[in-house]
């Protein structure tokens, strides 16, 4: 796979355009903050005194101490499987606009609850659970809703800016919490400033939302074509009569009309049971399964919630020290996922960064074993600690590049449209639930099989996914949508060379990676009949 030439037309837009973009893109904030600012927030002083987190005070249990600490980072993950699964319902009742401001309230009436629980631990779990209802539709319509008014060919460098500002945001966190550590007083006021700073920017596009229309694609899918036909004019800066909104239109019309064809002659369970019965569908089905269990039982979002106490382990000494060094991680993420949201995955191809990315994470986990194993969080070998810190950063790289993004596009790209959507809303269920387990299950195995233990754990699933994955995960990159089944005809043990028969690659106007992440497809991702339907 060669280097492609960079098309500089992507980058220019409609200035209001742009401005919806951002505003939506704005509901990865409560994901990205909870990740970052919130996660750090359970290590200061002050929130630790206020909800009995302090070490010395489970000298005798440091078990129940683990499960207290798992269970106030791990509940908004709990919420949050729930309220992505209500909100692909909600999403068509109504629509994506409504879905996203009420998706928005219930987020800001949990974290508000959180703010002002006054060291009431049920209560903090109740609003834990609460706002992840919101957050988790969030990370649902907010991609749905950027993958429906961009244009194809600009579709995935959309919806990707989602997950820039998540990242963005999850750096911010943690030097918010570096400076609060360090210029403010141990007291409520600390903890409940750190927390609530992302109702400021989230509250802010909630009310510049007034200015964002509905989608294109739900107002005809409403029997709403005027409507439609003149926001997508507004969005591309042009006039309704202009022939190039009009193809786009006509585009979307015929995508939707023959969407709503195939998806109203089959329910949820016969898609289910579909995906089952047909081999070829059931092999798709359970390797993106397999993916998802995978991606999360690497480590995944469970090193990312308590990466503070792992720089800490690592050798870096005292609080401020590791929010720095937080912040630098999710910086790191941040970058390679740019790089490889923009360039790698198609230069390189989904098979090939999946397994360079799990072989980083394995290398990274190695080491990271071997030295808590060895001197576990001692700085007293310089060398050895410093090592120890890159061997973490090596492991952000790995994920960005591999099973961070993934698992999400295959999603979107392997299943034919009568079945996708349930096939993707399951993996995303899935996903959630594991990664709620993960992160509630990360203090305890650090206390049961110590760190060392726990790191190789990981280093053991890396190198079953490294395996797994390299027989049975074909490359899907340029192959068109109508074709994917050709991939799975073959023996699992040959998948990874399997190619699709007879496929001209310039016949697929879009990269599959573009489809949205809540399974919707474009227009140019329509099956032909050459799929099974």
């Amino acid at each position: 796979m060669g280097w492609a030439a960079i098309d500089w037309s992507r980058w220019t837009t409609n200035p209001y355009y742009a401005l919806v973009v951002f505003i939506i893109a704005c509901g990865s904030i409560p994901k990205g903050y909870d990740e970052g600012g919130y996660s750090a927030s359970v290590k200061l002083e002050s929130f630790m005194i206020d909800f009995n987190l302090i070490t010395s005070h489970w000298t005798h249990d440091e078990t129940g101490l683990a499960n207290r600490k798992a269970n106030i980072t791990s509940f908004n993950v709990l919420g949050a499987a729930f309220g992505a699964l209500i909100s692909l319902d909600l999403n068509d009742r109504l629509g994506r606009v409504q879905t996203w401001r009420l998706s928005c309230l219930v987020w800001a009436s949990g974290l508000f609850i959180q703010v002002f629980s006054c060291g009431i631990y049920g209560l903090l779990l109740f609003a834990r659970i609460w706002s992840g209802l919101g957050a988790g539709a969030l990370t649902v319509t907010t991609p749905l809703y950027l993958s429906e008014i961009a244009p194809a060919r600009t579709r995935g460098l959309v919806v990707s800016i989602y997950m820039v500002i998540l990242l963005a945001v999850l750096s911010m966190g943690f030097f918010i919490n570096y400076g609060a550590d360090l210029h403010m007083a141990p007291t409520r006021e600390q903890y409940r400033l750190v927390q609530s700073i992302p109702l400021i920017p989230t509250g802010i596009a909630f009310f510049a939302s007034y200015i964002v229309p509905e989608t294109p694609r739900y107002l005809v899918s409403k029997q709403r074509p005027d409507e439609g036909r003149a926001v997508l004019a507004r969005l591309r800066g042009k006039d309704i009569s202009d022939p190039e909104i009009e193809d786009e239109f006509n585009t979307i019309d015929a995508q939707v009309r023959s969407k709503r064809a195939d998806l109203e002659s089959v329910t949820h369970w016969q898609a289910f049971k579909e995906s089952q019965v047909n081999p070829n569908y059931r092999q798709r089905f359970w390797l993106l399964m397999t993916m998802q269990t995978i991606a999360q039982w690497t480590g995944g979002n469970g090193i990312t919630y308590y990466i503070s106490s792992i720089f800490q382990y690592a050798g870096i000494t005292g609080n401020a020290e590791s929010l720095i060094s937080s912040g630098a991680y999710g910086i790191v993420k941040l970058v390679f996922t740019m790089a490889f949201t923009w360039v790698f995955i198609d230069m390189f191809g989904r098979r090939r960064c999946t397994l360079v990315g799990l072989a980083l994470q394995l290398a990274a986990h190695i080491y990271m074993g071997a030295y808590m194993g060895l001197q576990p969080g001692s700085g007293d070998n310089k060398s050895a600690s410093n090592a120890a810190i890159a061997s973490v950063f090596i492991y952000a790289v790995g994920w960005s590049v591999g099973l961070c993004t993934i698992p999400y596009l295959y999603g979107t790209e392997i299943f034919p449209t009568r079945i996708r959507n349930v096939c993707y809303a399951l993996s995303m269920t899935l996903h959630w639930f594991f990664q709620f387990a993960v992160v509630r299950v990360t203090p305890n195995m650090f206390t049961s099989l110590d760190v060392w233990g726990a790191y190789v754990f990981w280093a053991c699933i890396c190198f079953l996914g490294i395996i797994i994955l390299g027989i049975w995960m074909p490359e899907t990159s340029g192959v068109p949508i109508e074709r994917m089944g050709d991939l799975f005809d073959c023996p699992w043990y040959l998948r990874w060379r399997a190619k699709p028969r007879d496929v001209d690659s310039s016949s697929s106007s879009t990269t599959a990676g573009e489809g949205d992440g809540a399974g919707r497809v474009d227009s140019k991702q329509v099956e032909s009949r050459s799929e099974p339907l």
